[in-house]
């Protein structure tokens, strides 16, 4: 099956940052690299193709189909928890959504967490180094990257209506979140380029494979990392022909996402040493903070009803579903090559907090789920994410069965002061959709319904309905505390030649979506793992 058994370095996870190391590692050619990754190649037309995105990421062949254990706070309902688990990983299932985070998140790693690497200034000329925005118009931006970013422009009127109730309501307006006015609604940039996904295997992996240095194995799962005395020196993977241990004469580096890469450690005996004897695996290393401190982003879903039938509303019907599924194979144009949610915008729950704490993402239909199938529905939709909650949660392995799906639980609005939160978020949309702007378009509240107006009718609404933003993170972080995992190098502490690049080495979750900061993260990774100079310190000034 494989010409040598022995890389330099090993990568378990072709996600995204999997993939950027991947590209980075292998341009010296001096470097064995071998990448495994437990799900297919990334195949699939709808992977490929935006408007495509709700398909694939319930697509059961690409994913790894998890679900939280009992969320107490959220009624005690498991969680529908979506994970890429092919090449690309959640970068080829997610929305598109192209965002890096605000400066004070940044900064308060390094404040908070002895992180001085990791300030805005060290941060930001690798986002800007890494993509390829084809209308860059100042330093903010880059267009030498391998990462094709574009601002969202399908028109539809109802986008319109969007971004002038945000400057109506006071909520305010960005000509572009990722620049210096990181604050109000915006036409939203994503990972779409003529058309298609720019995931991080369209961007960093596919370039490389070529590269004779560079082995790529999918339908491969890691089971353990090797680890003798205090050294990583390999992974035993299994594949269709059998079980097969592979050694890396430099470094192990584990980029397996927020839930799979601590469920390793775990597995490979690094953990809380309790747990592990639960689980009756052996401990090597006694590392507390191993899937401890998970977070996520919550979400509720607002939808109205629209007076107006516009395109959008159209495509369940199997002609017009086709018409737009052949103009975007012939010219990657058309409703398919929209990722739904192209405007959005970054607001505050209330006056007294620093910086935007809340996120929209907007889509000019509505939709329900049955069965698995998406029906349209003569709608708009409005998403509002919490952007930094004070609830944190935790994996842990099943001791009943270690090799199972892994226990996941976020704690989702454990905390009192995130379910208010929460409440102000459903009020600042419906002030939102209110305004003037929607007098032409909007309908009757369909989700939640008018039925909920008071906080505590909010509230027990909430509580039922919020669910996932799809942003895992925070489960192996960096730090020099005791529940720290790795160091600012992403070094797993206790352990040589392992490090963990993911989100889940963030120490805290950032205020956006994760793939931008994941690809950032790596980028900044690989340099320290070669060795070589970070990228100059870059100091812009945000305009508010």
């Amino acid at each position: 099956m494989m010409r040598n058994l022995n890389f330099d370095f090993i990568i378990v996870g072709a996600g995204s940052a999997g993939c950027v190391l991947a590209n980075e590692l292998s341009t010296d050619a001096s470097c064995e690299v071998l990448l495994l990754e437990a799900g297919p190649m990334d195949t699939s037309l709808f992977i490929h193709m935006p408007a495509g995105v709700y398909r694939v990421f319930r697509e059961t062949s690409l994913n790894w189909n998890y679900f939280t254990a009992s969320e107490k706070a959220l009624n005690e309902r498991a969680i529908y928890t979506p994970r890429g688990r092919v090449v690309g990983g959640s970068s080829s299932i997610n929305s598109m959504v192209y965002m890096r985070g605000h400066r004070i998140d940044y900064d308060r790693w390094a404040k908070d967490f002895d992180l001085a690497e990791w300030e805005f200034k060290n941060c930001l000329p690798y986002f800007i180094a890494g993509e390829n925005y084809k209308t860059a118009s100042n330093s903010w931006r880059g267009k030498k990257g391998r990462l094709e970013v574009k601002q969202a422009d399908y028109p539809d009127p109802l986008f319109d209506a969007f971004l002038e109730a945000g400057k109506q309501s006071g909520q305010g307006y960005s000509d572009d979140l990722n620049g210096s006015n990181p604050e109000g609604l915006a036409r939203l940039d994503s990972t779409i380029s003529n058309g298609k996904r720019c995931s991080a295997a369209t961007a960093h992996l596919k370039p490389a494979l070529g590269r004779p240095n560079l082995t790529l194995f999918t339908l491969a799962q890691t089971n353990k990392i090797l680890i003798n005395n205090t050294n990583a020196e390999g992974v035993v993977f299994t594949h269709s022909t059998g079980t097969f241990t592979a050694y890396a004469q430099q470094e192990v580096l584990i980029c397996c996402g927020s839930i799979n890469s601590p469920t390793l450690l775990m597995k490979s005996g690094i953990g809380p040493a309790k747990h592990l004897q639960e689980c009756n695996i052996t401990t090597l290393l006694n590392a507390p903070g191993v899937g401890k401190n998970l977070q996520d982003h919550a979400k509720i879903r607002l939808q109205f009803a629209s007076q107006k039938y516009l395109p959008f509303h159209a495509i369940n019907k199997p002609i017009n579903k086709m018409k737009s599924g052949i103009n975007w194979m012939l010219n990657g144009r058309g409703m398919a090559s929209s990722n739904i949610w192209e405007a959005g915008g970054f607001i505050r729950s209330n006056d007294d907090v620093e910086h935007p704490n809340l996120q929209y993402h907007f889509g000019p239909l509505g939709f329900s789920i049955k069965n698995g199938k998406i029906k349209v529905e003569q709608a708009f939709s409005l998403n509002v994410d919490q952007m930094r909650p004070k609830s944190t949660g935790y994996i842990r392995l099943n001791p009943s069965a270690v090799n199972n799906h892994p226990i996941i639980n976020f704690n989702y609005m454990k905390e009192i002061c995130d379910i208010r939160e929460m409440i102000e978020a459903v009020k600042k949309a419906r002030e939102l959709v209110s305004q003037s702007a929607f007098d032409e378009f909007r309908g009757v509240e369909m989700t939640p319904g008018n039925d909920f107006q008071s906080d505590k009718d909010i509230e027990k609404m909430l509580r039922v309905n919020i669910e996932t933003a799809y942003h895992p993170s925070c489960t192996c972080r960096m730090g020099y505390d005791d529940d720290a995992v790795t160091d600012s190098q992403f070094r797993v502490h206790g352990v040589n030649r392992l490090r963990v690049v993911d989100a889940s080495a963030m120490p805290r979750i950032v205020s956006a979506n994760l793939n931008a900061p994941v690809q950032m993260m790596a980028a900044r990774a690989a340099d320290f793992i070669l060795k070589r100079p970070q990228l100059r310190q870059i100091e812009l000034q945000y305009t508010i």
